[in-house]
Order: structure tokens, then C-alpha cells, then sequence
């Protein structure tokens, strides 16, 4: 066997670069002039394979890559990733030799933090950049932008000893809205504090190269917003929805990413046959049943047991009883000619909103649970 046969012998998810590509073109032409491109790759590209697409945007011409940790950025530069990485996770000062050693640009939310790094590269003789965030309402990490004259005074004075600290070189300036989608007052309220923000530390002579703030739907909704770099995560694989449905299909946006799993065995069993573990689901007619070679360690949630369907050619077919570990069944009774070897879909463009729904979270967490152990198979 070759080992695209190995790849797809079992369960295997279909990253598609074209439609990646054709994601990218579409972004591209919704930033403002002037704004650049930050292609989103973290958790694994949002399961879709880090390496594969960061390269496949790279060629289509992002400007910059965000990652979530400094190891996420050596494993792209360790792969020929040439492009400005931002680190967006505030990252552990014992990782300062890997961020000068790889060229990766810090996000710093905290004055002790920044410190920590500024001992490090004024001890090597190396600079450090860095990308201040400052908090506006995500209340997560970043300087907290306050409400009195005061306080921001203070603030202001602290983020400014930040970057005049030896060894950093402090290029970027930018915050996270916690609502984009849902809440357009806080949105703006948020958008207002961080320009307030960048306006005072202006004051106090810090003029950054580089300022942002909104990312996926908040560039799709907020022009405004776009300034210096428009960051594109999850729009970019395909949904511009974060809980229901695929709203990115109204700017013609294609999915990337298809999980799919060749049956095992068909099963015929009576009335009355009790299915999988706990015995949750009782056949009320002569059924036939696929197992399919898919599990909750393969990143089929349980909590989908009894509560999803499967496209078996190209008809949905509930999943019945629960979700073990490595297999599910599936009710193939009123489907011609379903034997071993057959292909089905477990999600796609349908069923991964569906999957989120069912389950209650969010389309970020579905496209990210395939495992390690579900190879991932690139076309374009």
C-alpha cells in the first residue's frame, strides 16, 4: 500500500488547499488599502495541518502568521515559513532564546513579562519585538485600559517604561474584541477604548509601526477596525459563524475541511437489539447497521451519541447508541447496497455547524477535534 491508500484505509480528514486559496482571495479583497494580511495558524491551523496551509498561504501572499505559543512558531520556521510570526499567547520568558534564535514578535500584555524578556535579549545583545496588548473589555490578558484620566495616565506611563526596556524593540500595538459577532455596541465601545489607548500613548511619544484589532468577524463587520493588519482565523477554513450555521457562505466562502471514514462491517439485527455501551438505543425495527471506525478519540464528540447523522451516500443516516472511543454505528436500514469499504462522511460543510449545535459549542472547537492519529490528506 502507498501511503495515501494507508491514509484513507481508515479515517481521515480532506483539507482541501484550493478552497483555502480561494477563502484567502476572497479576505484579501474585503481589507481596506493598505491593511495587511494576518493568516491565523494556530492549534494546527484550526486542525486543518499547520504546515500545509501556512505554506499554501505563504505562496497566495499573506503579509504576516499568528500562532498561539512560541513552539507553534519553531515548528513553522523549522519548516520554511519566512514570513513575520506574532506569537498572540503570552509566552513563558524561559522561551526568549527560541524568539530571538527563530525571529518570532512577542504579544506582551504585562510589564513583568516584558522585563523578563528584556533581560534575556539585553543579556544575548539581541532585540526582541514585541506587540503590546492592551485589554479593552476581552478581560484575558493586556494592559487594562481604564476609565478615568488618572488611570489611564498610569497605565499609559507603565506600558511606555515597557518599551523603552533594552532588547525589545516594541513594533505593534493591538487588542481582541470579545464580541464581534454578537454585541456591536460593545464592539465599537471596545474599538473606542483602544484608539483612546493609542492616542494617549502617541501623546507620550510611542508611535508603533503596527496597530490592530479585529479578527474574522469583527473585519467582516467593522471596516473601521481594520487599521494596520485585518487577523483572519476561523473565516479563513471556511464559516464566519461561531455557533450556528455558516453565515461565511454568503461571501461565496467554501469550507476546507471534510472528515470522512470507510465502513467496517454491516450488520443486520432484529427488533429490540440495545446498541453500544449502556445500552442507550433500541432497535424498533429489523435494522442495518454500519459500524464505522471513528471515535470520541478521533474527534467524534460523545456527546454526540444518539443526537447526529453521518452522510453515507449522500443520505443522512443517524448515529445510533453511544460513541465509543475508537467506533460508531449508523442506521443504513433504508439504504441500498451499504457494504465495508464504503465511504462515509462524518463532517463537512453540513454537518460540522450541525455537529456544534447538537453539541452545544462552538464550529472553532468541531474543526479542531480531529486527533493526531486522523491523518490528514491535502488536494487542492
Amino acid at each position: 500500500m502507498d501511503d495515501l491508500q494507508i491514509a484513507t484505509s481508515r479515517t481521515w480528514a480532506e483539507i482541501n488547499l484550493a478552497n483555502l486559496e480561494h477563502n484567502f482571495k476572497i479576505l484579501k479583497s474585503l481589507l481596506n488599502p493598505g491593511a495587511k494580511f494576518l493568516a491565523v495558524c494556530k492549534a494546527d491551523a484550526y486542525g486543518h495541518g499547520v504546515i500545509a496551509c501556512a505554506k499554501k498561504l505563504q505562496a497566495c501572499g499573506a503579509d504576516w502568521i499568528a500562532v498561539a505559543s512560541v513552539v507553534e512558531g519553531v515548528e513553522l520556521r523549522e519548516n520554511g515559513i519566512t514570513l513575520p510570526i506574532l506569537c498572540l499567547g503570552q509566552a513563558n520568558p524561559e522561551l526568549a532564546s527560541l524568539m530571538c534564535e527563530h525571529e518570532i514578535t512577542q504579544a506582551v500584555g504585562d510589564f513583568e513579562n516584558g522585563k523578563a524578556l528584556s533581560d534575556y535579549a539585553r543579556l544575548v545583545g539581541k532585540k526582541i519585538k514585541i506587540h503590546v496588548k492592551i485589554d479593552t473589555g476581552m478581560s484575558r490578558t493586556g494592559f487594562y485600559w481604564p476609565e478615568s484620566d488618572s488611570d489611564k495616565a498610569s497605565t499609559a506611563a507603565e506600558i511606555k517604561n515597557l518599551c523603552e526596556l533594552p532588547g525589545l524593540e516594541a513594533e505593534g500595538l493591538f487588542t481582541h474584541f470579545a464580541a464581534a459577532d454578537e454585541d456591536e455596541n460593545f464592539t465599537r465601545l471596545q474599538l473606542k477604548k483602544f484608539l483612546d489607548a493609542k492616542n494617549t500613548l502617541a501623546a507620550l511619544g510611542l508611535a508603533f509601526k503596527i496597530s490592530h484589532a479585529a479578527a474574522s468577524v469583527g473585519v467582516l463587520n467593522y471596516p473601521e477596525a481594520h487599521l494596520d493588519i485585518g487577523r483572519f482565523g476561523l473565516v479563513l477554513y471556511g464559516y464566519a459563524s461561531t455557533d450556528t450555521g455558516n453565515e461565511g457562505s454568503t461571501l461565496g466562502l467554501k469550507p476546507v475541511m471534510k472528515v470522512k471514514s470507510k465502513i467496517t462491517a454491516v450488520r443486520k439485527l432484529p427488533t429490540g437489539t440495545t446498541i453500544s455501551y449502556g445500552r442507550t438505543f433500541t432497535l424498533k425495527r429489523d435494522s442495518v447497521i454500519a459500524v464505522l471506525p471513528i471515535g470520541y478519540a478521533d474527534g467524534l464528540p460523545r456527546v454526540l451519541s444518539n443526537e447526529f447523522s453521518v452522510k453515507i451516500h449522500n443520505s443522512l443516516c443517524p448515529i445510533l447508541g453511544r460513541i465509543c472511543m475508537d467506533m460508531c454505528m449508523a442506521d443504513v436500514t433504508d439504504l441500498e447496497g451499504v457494504k465495508p469499504g464504503d465511504v462515509a462522511t462524518i463532517f463537512d460543510e453540513d454537518l460540522i455547524p450541525l455537529a456544534a449545535k447538537n453539541s452545544g459549542t462552538i464550529i472553532h472547537e468541531i474543526v479542531c477535534s480531529p486527533s493526531p492519529r486522523v491523518p490528514r490528506v491535502f488536494i487542492e
